[in-house]
């Protein structure tokens, strides 16, 4: 267990939060790995589930903790590898003293400079981030959050990005940040698909030397007139998996370098619908997978354009055949 260095726990019930911090706390009684935690709507066997970043050699492998931070005993804010920092997630709160502002873009502020503490504790600044979820809830509007965290990094080389909106989050916050930075920027590069404009928000994929971190993607069709018009998870899925092989190809690689997935389905009931067709695009070992519906499920009906509510999201981790891990 001491190899694992970033974790990621899903709550049904958020209330057990402080019940989950101590089990955690007697796991790793020494140098916890970085965490997140979520609160949502259903998993596939509630109430918990917890998935897990491990490294092969312990390494140069320590705990970041930027000067005042408040002492946690169940994570560490950051865990600093030979190559790579994983942070924990930083919500949107006053650091001195837990209490969630009322403005939806100070939240975000609070949480982006929180996460760029880390960062600085470790001698790196925003610059290195190669992957981030920023997790919110319904509180926080997606333009006030996308407006401030572009003012943030470079326009066309931002992170890759998964942003989920959740049930709930930790100690009332209505949004935190948590993601992956590579130490040396040598080793980092950002792709682009030809169909992609660059975007102030997220990069469709940033390799962290030869591990391709991928934004998360749904079943939009893109270009011109572009939307989700698919209404079913298994035709969605299809179209997400066109989406993603984009990215892939882009950077000279396939689906079975795929390592690790997480998934975000509407309502776990298609879950079957959703196996079916996933298990298709990987001929060799199939990736570790999360599977969620992170809150409860949409009304399944077109809007007046005809586009139909994104019934399933996608993210994923790849590593280049035979490079050392």
């Amino acid at each position: 267990m001491e190899h694992v260095v970033y974790t990621q726990v899903y709550l049904e019930d958020i209330s057990k939060y402080q019940e989950m911090k101590q089990a955690f706390a007697e796991v790793f009684p020494k140098t916890p790995p970085a965490l997140a935690v979520l609160g949502v709507a259903r998993l596939p066997e509630p109430p918990v589930q917890i998935n897990a970043v491990a490294v092969r050699s312990l390494t140069d492998r320590r705990a970041v903790n930027p000067p005042g931070y408040k002492s946690d005993e169940s994570a560490s804010p950051g865990i600093l590898t030979h190559d790579r920092l994983f942070l924990s997630a930083m919500p949107g709160s006053d650091p001195s003293g837990g209490k969630v502002p009322d403005d939806p873009a100070a939240q975000v502020d609070f949480a982006l400079d929180r996460m760029k503490g880390v960062l600085e504790a470790a001698g790196l600044d925003l610059r290195h981030m190669v992957f981030v979820n920023p997790y919110l809830t319904a509180d926080i509007p997606m333009r006030v959050m996308n407006q401030r965290y572009a003012q943030r990094f470079e326009f066309g080389n931002t992170p890759a990005r998964a942003t989920i909106e959740v049930s709930s989050l930790p100690g009332g916050a209505h949004i935190e940040y948590t993601g992956v930075a590579v130490r040396d920027l040598k080793q980092r590069r950002a792709i682009r698909p030809k169909n992609m404009p660059p975007s102030p928000t997220a990069s469709p994929c940033v390799f962290a030397g030869e591990t391709l971190y991928c934004s998360a993607k749904s079943g939009f069709i893109p270009g011109a007139h572009g939307g989700v018009y698919a209404t079913t998870t298994a035709h969605q899925l299809r179209q997400t998996m066109r989406n993603l092989l984009d990215n892939l190809e882009e950077a000279d690689m396939n689906f079975d370098e795929v390592v690790a997935t997480n998934a975000y389905l509407d309502d776990l009931s298609d879950l079957p619908s959703f196996d079916e067709v996933h298990v298709q695009y990987f001929s060799r070992i199939l990736p570790a997978r999360t599977t969620i519906a992170q809150i409860a499920p949409a009304e399944r009906k077109p809007d007046k354009e005809d586009h139909y509510p994104d019934l399933e999201q996608v993210s994923f981790i790849a590593v280049r055949h035979g490079a050392s891990h």
